[in-house]
């Protein structure tokens, strides 16, 4: 239960003033019926909302799959450059559901997003191992020196990488799943046998995998299903 007046802040309808001018003015209904009393409490969860006539999602709880373009930035919001929430409606952004770990600007593939801040934190601590698989294209000629030196674990400039499985899918295209995420380290990793990665695409990341239906640029609302896993992959009750 929560405040009608906080409700709508929350979910991006206005300041806390512009919303109880609103409902005073009988511009907000739940189930149907108009409230006026901007304190009321309200059950989010199960309250119907509309506001001036049309129907609102008034869910605070989200989680999302998004398909990664290249030339977005992996942030909350940017001055100066575009990010992923701007392939989202702002609501998503209102009610607080960021992108859990960053993708490069020119990485495409999938981007989990969530409103759940404990969910985001356990995904992304290096003691839960979350796997994550990238497909990496390279212009140099992968063997089986690169296979072993990825289960070896790699010595970069400023970390140790730890071991990492790499399977050879072509000769200049390798799939690698890492229980890491630092800063460019796929490129980096690459780089330190002697190939530069020229594309990057992430197909995994703990259980969820990239819906193959789901076109670049798009995205659509976890099921059921694949949020349990993360949160079986959290260690978390959901």
């Amino acid at each position: 239960m929560l405040r009608l007046d906080r409700w709508l802040v929350t979910l991006g309808i206005g300041s806390r003033s512009e919303v109880q001018k609103l409902v005073k003015k009988g511009g907000v209904k739940l189930d149907g019926m108009p409230v006026k009393d901007p304190e009321m409490q309200v059950d989010e969860k199960s309250a119907m909302l509309t506001v001036n006539g049309a129907a609102v999602d008034g869910r605070l709880t989200r989680h999302v799959m998004l398909h990664k373009p290249a030339g977005l930035l992996t942030a909350a919001r940017d001055k100066k450059q575009p990010t992923v929430m701007d392939l989202l409606p702002a609501v998503y952004s209102a009610i607080g559901c960021m992108p859990v770990g960053r993708l490069d600007k020119d990485t495409t593939g999938l981007l989990f997003l969530t409103t759940d801040g404990e969910l985001n934190h356990r995904l992304l601590s290096p003691g839960r191992h979350v796997d994550k698989t990238y497909l990496a294209e390279v212009d140099g000629v992968l063997d089986a020196s690169h296979v072993a030196a990825f289960a070896e674990g790699l010595h970069l400039s400023d970390f140790d990488a730890q071991p990492a499985h790499l399977e050879i899918v072509a000769p200049h295209i390798g799939r690698v799943t890492v229980h890491e995420g630092k800063f460019h380290q796929i490129k980096r990793m690459f780089s330190a046998v002697g190939c530069e990665v020229t594309k990057l695409h992430r197909e995994t990341f703990g259980s969820l995998v990239l819906d193959p239906d789901l076109p670049e640029g798009e995205w659509r609302e976890l099921t059921g299903d694949e949020l349990a896993s993360l949160y079986s992959d959290a260690q978390m009750e959901r």
